[in-house]
């Protein structure tokens, strides 16, 4: 018995795995692991002579998850999909079962945490999943060397990887090495099978998968579905994708009949806005090569305390922090023992600078309490001396406000304007305050005061 670990000198970290296994594991394994020709391994070519179209992709038929993936789920890879309980990964996985098995390819949906009866009532609620998709229920690795060998399934889902288990590690399922062990077997299966593979996995209470941190480095593609169970949006990205982008990210909502697709999400996540009031900005990003609109809400209200708030929710605290003490240093807009509540609307969280700008106008508009004309928007990063910097992209994110009836969107200098649009290029934070004073909405000025 050793509970502390040399190396590390951490507690209960030391794990026992059976690294010899038995006989009958070894027979198994090696049959699960022959799912494919050893001819074609174990062949070095030179670079020259692989076909630039050798990795063909499979459409899933899933337009935003094709998005994500860069094209398609490519053969003989091996995709990690997270989330929270009940965002939906069930649900897309099997949508995604389905789409395949349409287009023709034989699919096998293992279930280690559900009956099949369950998933068949799942899929019941899902137009566009089959009667003749394969269902197996098993929990132990070794067992799925016959149904593979017998179906020769182009896409296999496991849901979950924590619940599946193998002979060869004699410590319960879920564990670090039987979740390393697993998914090591099933993904070297997988490619030499040719079968794209699909694990579904925990997250845990910090939000990040659960299990060692090598399967991750295992799989192909990382992708995480977020969102929030009081909000009908779902955002799919990818934090590591060997076969395209990770800039991209896929736009769900969840209905009764599953999780759809949302084309122009710029649209709905401003569907609900309110017009002409204090607090409120639009801000262009870009998620990949998709432009969105997203609405920040700010309120500053007097402190009820010795000690002021400061609360974000889908925005980093450190740029709100930033954005109140350039304003406070920068411009007269007074905010010393004020109480600062930011939010981004529709769940949607941004991490990109370029949101500094209309971070920093809504929270002058709140404290101002002077809206925001119905057709302005606002993007640029700004600097601890007040500057406002340029951001990436700029033209795409002018476009993109532009098409939807924004006609005056606030930026950086060297920004053009669209047609039907007017770029106002600000160098400071404090010209944009003082652009704000002079075109508040005639609403904001009849209704409200205007505190120095």
């Amino acid at each position: 018995m050793m509970g502390r670990c040399n190396g590390c000198a951490a507690w209960g970290s030391l794990v026992e795995e059976n690294v010899g296994g038995g006989a009958a594991a070894g027979r198994e394994s090696r049959a699960l692991d022959a799912a494919g020709d050893p001819g074609t391994r174990g062949k070095a070519l030179p670079l020259h002579a692989i076909p630039a179209a050798s990795a063909p992709r499979i459409e899933t038929g899933v337009a935003e998850l094709d998005r994500v993936l860069g094209g398609g789920v490519v053969p003989g890879s091996v995709v990690l999909l997270g989330g929270e309980p009940g965002v939906g990964k069930s649900t897309l996985a099997l949508q995604l079962a389905g789409r395949v098995r349409q287009g023709g390819g034989a699919v096998l949906y293992v279930t280690g945490e559900e009956s099949v009866e369950q998933v068949r009532l799942r899929a019941g609620r899902l137009p566009e999943v089959p009667g003749d998709v394969l269902v197996l229920s098993e929990t132990r690795i070794e067992a799925l060397a016959a149904p593979w060998r017998e179906v020769a399934p182009q896409l296999v889902v496991l849901d979950s990887i924590q619940t599946l288990h193998t002979d060869r590690v004699e410590s319960a399922p879920g564990s670090v090495a039987q979740v390393r062990e697993s998914a090591a077997l099933l993904a070297n299966t997988a490619k030499a099978a040719g079968t794209a593979l699909v694990l579904i996995g925990h997250v845990t209470k910090e939000g990040v998968l659960a299990g060692p941190r090598v399967l991750e480095h295992l799989v192909d593609v990382v992708l995480t579905l977020e969102g929030e169970r009081s909000h009908a949006y779902r955002l799919l990205r990818a934090t590591k994708n060997r076969f395209g982008s990770t800039q991209e990210v896929g736009v769900f909502t969840m209905e009764e009949a599953g999780l759809a697709g949302v084309a122009n999400p710029s649209e709905l996540f401003l569907s609900e806005r309110s017009a002409a009031t204090p607090g409120s900005c639009i801000v262009p990003i870009v998620e990949g090569t998709r432009p969105m609109l997203i609405e920040i809400q700010a309120l500053v209200a007097p402190a009820g305390y010795g000690t002021a708030r400061r609360t974000a929710i889908g925005i980093d605290d450190g740029r709100v922090a930033l954005m109140l003490a350039v304003l406070d240093r920068h411009t007269s807009v007074d905010l010393v023992s004020r109480d600062v509540y930011v939010n981004v609307t529709g769940g949607v969280r941004i991490a990109e600078p370029a949101a500094d700008l209309a971070l920093a106008l809504a929270l002058a508009s709140s404290r101002l309490d002077l809206a925001l004309p119905q057709d302005a928007a606002a993007c640029g990063e700004v600097g601890l001396g007040g500057e406002v910097r340029r951001v990436g992209r700029v033209d795409l994110r002018v476009r993109e406000a532009a098409r939807l009836g924004f006609r005056r969107i606030l930026a950086p200098a060297g920004a053009e304007a669209p047609h039907g649009a007017e770029v106002v290029r600000v160098a400071s934070v404090a010209d944009a305050v003082d652009w704000l004073r002079r075109n508040a909405s005639p609403q904001a000025r009849q209704s409200g005061s205007n505190p120095p």
